[in-house]
Order: C-alpha cells, then structure tokens, then sequence
C-alpha cells in the first residue's frame, strides 16, 4: 500500500504520483527521474511484468486482468486498493503494427488510458498529465491520431482540476523492441529537424529523455487549467524555463 511507502526527508510537500506506462520509452524515462535520490515522491507503478528497478518508494503492483475484466477497470481497481495519489502521469502508447489492428490499439491508447483515468481521479488525483502526440484531431484522416484525440477528449469528462497534454513528434531513444520505421526515422531526424521551422516545428523529433525532463516540471507545477504543450513548449519546460 502506498501509505507504508518511506518518505523522502525533505521539507518540500510530499507527491504521490500513480505513473502509467512506467515500463515504456518515456514512461521509463519519467521513473528513473522520479525516482531520483531527493526528489520528494511516492511512485505506483502499475505494469503487466515487474518492473527492472526497485525501490523503497516505488510500488509496482502487477496489472493482469482477464479479458472479462479489461472491459470494465474493476482487475485495475483491484491492484490499486487503497492507495491516494495526487498527480497521475500517463505515457501509455502503443502502434499499429504492435498491435495488430485498430480495435487493439484503440484498446490501449484510448480505452486502457481513460481507464487509468477514472481510477487516477477516484484515488485523489488532482493533476492529470498525458503524453499524446503532434497532430493529434478528431478531424484528422489518420485512424492514429483520431484516438489519440479521443482519449483527450475522454479525459475532459473526468474534471482533473490541472491537465497538462503534451504532444511530442517522434520519440528519440532506444528502445526495448525494434520499430525498424521508427528507427530509420531517427537516423533521418538529425537531418530533417532543422527543416521544420515555424508552425512546422511541432513536428520535430525530440528525445525521451527531454519529454521526461518536460513532464517532471509539470508534476512540481501547480494551480488549475487545461493546457496543450507542443515541441518549443516542451523544450522550455525541459529547460527549467
């Protein structure tokens, strides 16, 4: 239970965040940050497998519903019983071709995040930050981007008091599996990045690790609101500005 979770000393409030998506590209990302020495957190990590890392402030209870119970969120009520959160960070993503098809992938990026979602705001949390992606519209004619805006808009219907949406364009880093197109993109992105200039800058590629750094200022920001941070955003907020 997150109560019996030690305490950093510190005189700095305490945070309890719920993260989702701890095992993923930017979701590993944000862990080893909140899982910095000093930082003044509480981490619930839920995933599918134990996680590699280990601490005394992290909780990591295995989500392994049946099917029956991934259609509602009563497996993932379940492994979080008890517990209170204040800020809920949610880097859950997947892509069509690990998935399958659309019903799968819409299963995760929308179904599975507003799940998440509900449960996060049912243990207290206030502040809701969800990475998405650039391009992200109901409107738009790629099936990817119309869940990702789904879940968005989902995620409206639950009052978080904050809600930080970021949008990043293709993910920089290494990850766990091989995404061949993903990685030829990120050899090309070094070159075609400085191409993208004005409006067309959202769409720059940018590290994990600078979306990690952008979502750690967000989780010591406070007051109320709803806002969007695309690529120049969140390089500032990955700066410290």
């Amino acid at each position: 239970m997150q109560s019996r979770l030690p305490l950093p000393e510190t005189d700095v409030p305490i945070r309890r965040v719920l993260l989702s998506g701890a095992s993923g590209l930017v979701g590993g990302a944000v862990l080893s940050r909140l899982l910095a020495p000093g930082e003044p957190c509480t981490i619930v990590a839920p995933t599918r497998a134990p996680l590699a890392v280990s601490s005394p402030r992290l909780h990591n209870p295995i989500y392994d519903a049946s099917t029956a119970e991934r259609r509602s969120d009563s497996g993932l009520r379940r492994s979080l019983a008890g517990l209170k959160v204040d800020t809920w960070v949610c880097a859950l993503g997947s892509t069509m071709a690990k998935a399958g098809n659309q019903a799968a992938f819409a299963a995760v990026d929308r179904d599975l995040v507003l799940k998440f979602a509900a449960v996060a705001r049912a243990l207290g949390a206030r502040h809701a930050i969800l990475v998405s992606s650039v391009g992200a519209s109901a409107k738009s004619s790629s099936f990817y981007l119309r869940v990702k805006a789904e879940a968005e808009r989902g995620l409206a219907e639950q009052n978080f008091p904050r809600v930080d949406i970021l949008r990043p364009g293709l993910l920089l880093g290494e990850r766990g599996e091989r995404r061949r197109a993903e990685g030829i993109a990120q050899t090309l992105a070094p070159f075609y990045n400085p191409l993208l200039v004005g409006p067309l800058s959202r769409f720059r590629a940018i590290d994990a690790g600078r979306v990690a750094d952008a979502v750690m200022a967000l989780v010591r920001a406070g007051g109320s609101g709803w806002y969007v941070h695309e690529f120049s955003a969140m390089s500032r907020l990955a700066r410290g500005g």
